[in-house]
């Protein structure tokens, strides 16, 4: 099959995940913020806020033995694979048990004096914090299984283990919901069994499957691979940490002048955006290996061409569903839960706003790292990420509103984070910084601008309700499709998609 085949048939794969998983991952939601209450739903977000995070801690971290995997596959050197999987096992596991003895030894700062939570809910919320610290370490022993799965681009079986995944989640919120003992307690426990066991279901899976993912650290331990992908392992983990202690210490922070409640609006945002990401990030998952695997056969124009088009159709894709919800935001959220929290349609829209801003060069930080020249975005990335948590006390100290976190995580990722990879992308990858503004940039946000002016017109001159819900959707849509087909996408994509369009319609008559 041909290289945009296989990135076609494991994105349907994807989606098909994503169109079952969106639904009851939403619904999911829902019943805990009911089960919980907002106070308790606010502690689970502000104390076990790492969990929500885990996800993109372990693709950064997912994306160093992944990267090694790939490019040793373009090479089409097998032997590697497996010398690079023991070697990573090794690394990650060193990396779980010196996570989770630091974030114990931290819990006691942040239980004397740092997180603001009612007397009566500290043991409950110490409880969660445990149970936080087990999710990671697994997450991260986890992570060789996952870069194995993508490796290989078996995006079908990554579908069937997220779609468990969910349905245990629900199950979980489910029992939740009529259980006699502390909730909050009991649903740490749950979301730490569930990493467990997607852990376990993952290794099985790739240890009857795959040679590489056989075990044998004496025999295949190998001092310079090692430190190769500790090396960029060790920088992608700084990255991460960077994002990870930027957005928890947002939560902290906010946590600490406004109280718990403040924290669930932050967690409802965070559920929606992530959920609503899936549909974007789908096409990456399916898209990222063979960005390594260009490069790792000495195809660099290749490389940007995949990775110029993946940024420009994730932004692309994650805009359909944005651009509704921006304009909807207040009345989408009341028919989503039955009480919204104070604050979270601010905060719902700032996130979607900032989500939209990754976008725009999300992939280029794949093809900086199929160079393994991954240290100074990594670093650069951390700091950035960091800093704004000096800015967010001085504020808030001075009574400034909770919506300022927004603002400067606003800048910080749409302007600052944004410009330096594509700083880094020129200088590594021979980046065109004019060619990407002409094709990915401009067409991207005017195509935006454009449908939200439209669709916020219909917002004004209607009263809320169903109604004007479908006009401000369909008037914002309608005016978005056609800016994207007439002005977003160049000749040879737009040849692809009318490729695709006749390959699937010929496909479906012969079916009937």
């Amino acid at each position: 099959m041909s290289t945009s085949g296989n990135i076609i048939k494991n994105t349907g794969f994807l989606y098909m995940k994503m169109g079952i998983t969106v639904f009851i991952s939403l619904y999911t939601t829902r019943v805990i913020l009911n089960a919980l209450g907002a106070s308790d739903f606010g502690i689970y977000g502000v104390v076990g806020g790492a969990i929500t995070m885990l996800g993109f801690l372990n693709g950064a971290m997912a994306g160093a033995t992944q990267r090694f995997m790939n490019y040793s596959a373009g090479e089409g050197n097998e032997t590697k694979q497996l010398t690079i999987f023991n070697n990573s096992i090794l690394l990650h596991w060193s990396i779980a048990v010196i996570v989770a003895i630091l974030l114990e030894s931290a819990m006691f700062v942040f239980f004397n004096g740092v997180l603001n939570i009612e007397p009566d809910r500290i043991e409950a919320a110490k409880w969660i914090y445990h149970f936080t610290v087990i999710s990671t370490l697994f997450t991260i022993i986890t992570v060789p299984y996952d870069a194995a799965i993508n490796a290989h681009e078996n995006m079908l079986y990554y579908a069937i283990v997220g779609i468990l995944e969910s349905v245990l989640k629900l199950i979980a919120a489910l029992i939740i919901v009529h259980a006699c003992i502390d909730k909050l307690i009991l649903y740490g426990i749950f979301m730490a069994g569930i990493t467990i066991t997607m852990l376990i279901i993952k290794q099985l899976y790739c240890r009857k499957h795959y040679v590489e993912c056989q075990i044998n650290l004496k025999r295949y331990i190998d001092r310079k691979t090692l430190k190769d992908i500790t090396s960029f392992a060790g920088w992608n983990f700084v990255g991460s940490i960077g994002t990870l202690l930027g957005n928890c210490g947002g939560s902290i922070v906010i946590n600490h002048y406004f109280g718990t409640a403040i924290n669930a609006a932050e967690n409802v945002g965070s559920q929606l955006r992530g959920q609503m990401l899936a549909f974007s990030n789908n096409m990456l998952k399916a898209l990222n290996p063979v960005i390594v695997k260009k490069e790792g056969s000495g195809d660099r124009t290749a490389m940007l061409k995949f990775s110029l088009t993946g940024s420009k159709l994730s932004y692309l894709l994650f805009a359909i569903l944005a651009i509704p919800f921006l304009i909807e935001t207040p009345y989408i959220l009341k028919l989503w839960l039955k009480n919204v929290p104070d604050w979270a349609v601010c905060f719902s829209r700032f996130q979607m706003a900032v989500a939209l801003m990754e976008q725009l060069t999300i992939t280029l930080g794949t093809t900086i790292g199929a160079t393994g020249k991954n240290k100074e975005l990594n670093l650069f990335c951390s700091v950035a990420r960091f800093v704004p948590l000096f800015i967010y006390i001085p504020l808030f100290a001075n009574g400034f509103q909770p919506y300022w976190l927004y603002v400067i995580m606003f800048v910080n990722f749409g302007f600052i984070i944004n410009g330096f990879t594509l700083y880094q992308c020129k200088k590594f990858c021979g980046l065109n910084i004019h060619y990407y503004c002409k094709n990915v940039l401009f067409p991207c946000i005017g195509c935006s601008l454009l449908s939200l002016g439209i669709g916020f017109t219909t917002y004004l001159f209607l009263d809320e309700g169903f109604v004007r819900l479908i006009l401000s959707t369909f008037f914002s849509l309608i005016t978005y499709f056609l800016c994207m087909f007439a002005f977003a996408f160049n000749k040879e994509e737009k040849h692809i998609i009318h490729s695709l369009s006749d390959s699937i319609l010929r496909k479906l008559k012969i079916k009937r």
